[in-house]
């Protein structure tokens, strides 16, 4: 059995360049001590704002200050940790990092009920009047939309407090499954078994050995199930959390908070859902297609991923780099340029397999750092559209981070998915002109529905999901882990149709496997609604014109226009359900092709 090598083994040409956030843990633990000291001198702006415009510009200078500087420490030690979650010192200066951002937050706090108590006519004629504040104009705009939900300076302060120990529901659901979780070696056909890690399993699963993928499936579920107790534990405390928070700011519910505090319509949302329902009949036959042209005669969720063709394409990361860089071109040189110094001699990407590494993949960084990403590299096919996937994250970052003040250079999560999207989208249009024999385009249109199938189908469906975990929270129900399970099956029984043979307690434990994701409240929808977004745009960009300049033109903006604004700068209306129906059509498109080229 091939064993998984720990983090020591790995070369650094293989990890990203922590050393260029801090040089050593001697630096870092230096600047966290003087974020920490720095504390207790923000106390002298408190009940002073409305001395005037120059006071409010002196708060925001410190405040920037401490922003960048708690960041800073943060970006460090949760890449420490998500390297190795089997560092006990590492996982010691994590927590110890989320328990500064709890209290720095709890230091600024008072700000925003003071500014609101000073007027919004008094502040917007200081931002008027006082060049140093003109740049807050629409910040005021945002304050005033939010203002009903900003509580008294008293009750922002226990909000701030309780951000570390409410952080721990994420934290233990993300501990337990990185480092605590142990999974039963895979067994392919021949009875060799295979090490089955958060790392390899998505390697396992795309194996042409239908035992081996009934075994890495099964194991990975059964191994979930043995914590689904825990894993509901954790998922009824977020919950609880996130409709404390939605009611203490007096929201609807907590779906209104999670969108009214993004300046997202919630008809988006419902929009999203509604359509994605009308469209199961596509997945449907995507299934039984994919059945067809395995020759099976039942269809189990293992031999969803199965390759339908024997041919196995190997990418390399440095061949990746190539074919993301070549598929960006129509951004233009400057955006592969970028790319290519962060792929290569910046080292922004960690790629390694390795023994504790934090499962999935993310674009992370904050201004003054490069935007990192970690993942899993896998010289597959898939992990090259995961690696464009996060670029795309990284490159909105470094256009944002390039364009933009402090306060505007954190983008909406619901734009987030659309850069990140569209890169896939383009590179995979680029690839399927230019590799034109039969396998590969099989081997291509596979992966387009495999990141359908997890952006396009598991996302909506843990949409629905987690809604309904929320509102029975909000009625005062209690959740077991039998019921989320049956629950979770029964969503993706709709999916599936009559296709697929239904394991409902391993196919009801896929909520389990995101550790992250259902603890931002209402996060994973937004991948929908990036996807739709990203294939208009993406096509958009094809045609060439001025829809490149407004691609662009969409990165830089970062936070300072409203998030469905920003995309109507690139081209997309997001208000109506007509991305989405245009993406299900690309989805239906794939799906012909696949049953012409496998009949």
């Amino acid at each position: 059995m091939t064993a998984v090598a720990p983090r020591s083994a790995i070369a650094p040409e293989q990890t990203w360049n922590i050393g260029s956030v801090f040089p050593n843990e001697a630096a870092w633990e230096a600047a966290f001590a003087a974020v920490e000291a720095s504390l207790p001198d923000l106390q002298r702006f408190q009940g002073h704002l409305a001395d005037g415009p120059q006071t409010w510009a002196d708060w925001l200078v410190a405040q920037e200050a401490l922003q960048r500087s708690v960041d800073r420490v943060y970006v460090y030690a949760s890449m420490a940790h998500n390297v190795d979650t089997t560092d006990a010192a590492a996982t010691a200066k994590y927590d110890q990092v989320r328990g500064l951002t709890s209290r720095a937050a709890t230091a600024v706090a008072f700000a925003e009920p003071e500014l609101l108590a000073i007027g919004l006519p008094t502040l917007r004629e200081w931002v008027k009047t006082t060049p140093a504040l003109s740049v807050y104009a629409h910040y005021l705009d945002q304050l005033e939309r939010k203002q009903a939900h900003v509580r008294s300076a008293e009750v922002e302060e226990v909000l701030g407090l309780v951000r570390d120990p409410f952080s721990s529901t994420s934290a233990i659901h993300g501990t337990l499954a990185d480092a605590d979780l142990h999974f039963a070696p895979a067994v392919d056909s021949d009875g060799e078994s295979h090490e089955l890690t958060k790392g390899t399993v998505g390697t396992l699963l795309l194996s042409a050995d239908r035992e081996l993928r009934r075994t890495t499936w099964e194991n990975y579920a059964d191994a979930h199930l043995t914590l689904k107790h825990g894993f509901t534990n954790c998922l009824s405390a977020g919950a609880k959390q996130t409709v404390f928070l939605s009611r203490v700011r007096r929201y609807e519910s907590a779906l209104d908070a999670a969108l009214t505090s993004n300046f997202v319509p919630a008809s988006v949302f419902h929009n999203l859902l509604d359509t994605y329902r009308r469209h199961l009949p596509t997945w449907h036959r995507y299934w039984r297609i994919r059945r067809q042209a395995l020759g099976v005669a039942q269809f189990h969720e293992y031999d969803t991923w199965a390759p339908l063709t024997p041919r196995k394409i190997e990418v390399p990361f440095t061949r990746a780099v190539d074919w993301i860089a070549e598929g960006m071109q129509p951004l233009g040189d400057d955006y592969v340029n970028v790319l290519r110094r962060g792929m290569g001699p910046e080292r922004w990407v960690d790629r390694s397999v390795n023994l504790g590494k934090r499962s999935g993949a993310y674009s992370s960084g904050v201004p003054g750092t490069h935007p990192f990403i970690l993942m899993s590299y896998n010289d597959s096919i898939y992990a090259m559209s995961t690696l464009a996937h996060e670029i795309g994250h990284s490159m909105h970052s470094f256009y944002s981070w390039q364009h933009q003040p402090l306060v505007y250079s954190d983008y909406s999560l619901f734009v987030a998915e659309v850069a990140s999207n569209f890169n896939q989208a383009l590179v995979r249009a680029h690839l399927l002109e230019t590799l034109t024999d039969r396998d590969m385009q099989i081997t291509l249109i596979e992966e387009a529905m495999a990141n359908f199938r997890r952006y396009f189908f598991i996302m909506p469906t843990l949409a629905r999901f987690e809604l309904e975990v929320h509102q029975r929270s909000e009625r005062g129900e209690g959740l077991t882990a039998d019921g989320l399970i049956a629950l979770m099956a029964g969503l993706f029984q709709e999916g599936y149709g009559d296709e697929v043979v239904m394991d409902v307690e391993r196919i009801g434990s896929t909520w389990m496997h995101f550790s992250t994701h259902l603890y931002y409240p209402f996060y994973v929808y937004q991948y929908a609604t990036g996807i739709a977004a990203a294939h208009a745009l993406a096509d958009k960009v094809r045609q060439g014109g001025d829809a490149p300049a407004r691609y662009l033109q969409f990165l830089q903006a970062g936070g300072s226009v409203y998030p469905l604004d920003a995309l109507k700068l690139a081209g997309v209306d997001m208000n109506t359900p007509e991305p989405v129906e245009q993406t299900f059509n690309v989805l239906a498109g794939l799906v012909d092709r696949l049953e012409a080229l496998t009949q």
